[in-house]
This record gives C-alpha cells, structure tokens and sequence, in this order.
C-alpha cells in the first residue's frame, strides 16, 4: 500500500496509509480534505502528530469531533493538547496494521519527531513533517544547525528504499536553490527534470526515493566537494567543519530567490 498526499493549505500535504484495520492520517493540518477523503471511503484509525506547527495539527479536533475515539500520536509537547499518547526517540507503536518506529528529529523544532515504517522492501515509508523535504530541509526555527543535521544524517541512515513523506509541496523551489549550490550533479538534475513533469501533469513531487535525496539534496551533501566549495565561497574561506558547511547553506536558503 502506498502512501497518498492530500493537499491542503496551499502547499501542505496530510498523508494516509490505509492498513488492514484502517488508515493513518498524517499532520492534518485542516479537516477538510481528510472529511472528503472519508465520504470518498477512507476510514482513519489514527492520527500522526509530527510537531506543533498549526499547518500540521490544526485540523485534529475537528477531525476528533467526526471520530471521537481515534488515537491520537504525538511528541511530547504541551503545545500539542489533543495527544491520546505521547511518543519519543525509540517508542515502537503498532496502530492500523502497521509498526511505527519514533525517531527524534529536532533542529525545526524543539520536539519534532518522524515515523518510520519498515515493512520489508516496498513497504519502508517515512513520515518526517518539515525536518527532511524534497531536495531541502526545514528551517531552524527552535534548534541549533549541530541538531538539525544530526536529524538529517538519522534519517539519511535509513534504508535507500524509504518513500520520504515530507509535509510540503516545496521540491521545485528546492531545487532552484540546489541547482545555485550543486549545479553540475546530475542525480539533481534527473530529480528536477522528473519534479517539473510532475507538476505540470498537476501531480505531487512525492512521496520521494530517500536514495534520491541522498543523491539530489544538499543538505544531505555537506561533505561533498562541490557543495563545501560552494560554501566557501560565500564565506570567503573554507567552512571549519560540516556542522558550520550546513549553518551557511541553510542561512542562504533562508535570503534565497530564484
């Protein structure tokens, strides 16, 4: 079973995972599209809470008002009120028919967690909100660049396979940035190619191949030679080290216009 993208807010998606006793919902970040969903045949078993952002979590009470018993998953975070369990690094939670493994994922925010899924080949999934995106990563907005990558280098350990499901529509604008950084990596240069058919057919950039963002991201390439020069330049010296390489890539994203 694949994972599906609905969209909502603009450029959010709210994942579903249908199982054999129902589907996950993903950071409903509005209730509307899940309720469509529903009417359409989707039965929700369980909500997945990734962090406390309101474009990821808003939805949830209305979605609790149409399903009042759902089980509600979420980091432990007192800005997430509506949590029926809450989760950390390590937890491994059975729910819907599948086994969901939590990983600490902080640097975005300070709690943020991600989901994995390893059902064998074909069936590794990972739902990591707005930690890890499509040729980018998200912004740091209550941790430190030391914490983010070490987020990012978790998650890039995990099996090649792995459908990423990040919580944005934001690959093409990535990649305008990865192409400034990286312009001559041609696994970036499939990966956009493919990303711009896909939009213009009006279909979703993801879920993404974690072997392709290993390959196409930057911000999982900080050791590489041309993303450190890239650096470099900008500094006006060589970076003392990764954790600083990734500091600066990701203050350039943030003052970034393609």
């Amino acid at each position: 079973m694949r994972p599906q993208p609905l969209p909502a807010l603009g450029d959010n998606y709210i994942w579903t995972l249908d199982g054999p006793a129902g589907a996950l919902v993903v950071d409903p970040g509005e209730a509307a599209p899940v309720l469509a969903a529903a009417a359409a045949g989707l039965r929700p078993a369980g909500i997945l809470l990734t962090h406390h952002h309101a474009d990821h979590i808003a939805g949830t009470p209305a979605l609790l008002e149409r399903w009042p018993t759902l089980p509600v998953l979420a980091p432990d975070d007192a800005r997430i009120p509506f949590a029926t369990r809450r989760v950390g690094d390590g937890d491994t939670v059975d729910l819907a028919g599948w086994t969901l493994r939590v990983l600490a994922v902080p640097g975005h925010t300070r709690s943020h967690v991600a989901y994995h899924i390893d059902g064998g080949e074909g069936q590794r999934i990972l739902f990591c909100g707005d930690t890890l995106f499509s040729l980018g990563c998200g912004r740091l907005f209550e941790g430190t660049p030391a914490q983010l990558l070490a987020s990012l280098r978790r998650l890039a350990a995990l099996p090649a396979d792995t459908l990423v499901c990040c919580g944005h529509e934001y690959t093409l604008a990535n990649a305008a940035f990865a192409r400034v950084v990286d312009p001559e990596n041609p696994a970036l240069l499939r990966r956009l190619e493919e990303a711009e058919a896909m939009r213009e057919q009006g279909r979703p950039t993801l879920p993404s191949l974690l072997a392709e963002e290993s390959a196409a991201n930057p911000f999982l390439r900080v050791t590489a030679p041309a993303v450190r020069a890239a650096v470099a330049a900008r500094l006006g010296r060589a970076p003392a080290d990764e954790t600083e390489t990734f500091a600066e890539l990701r203050r350039w994203k943030d003052g970034f216009r393609a």
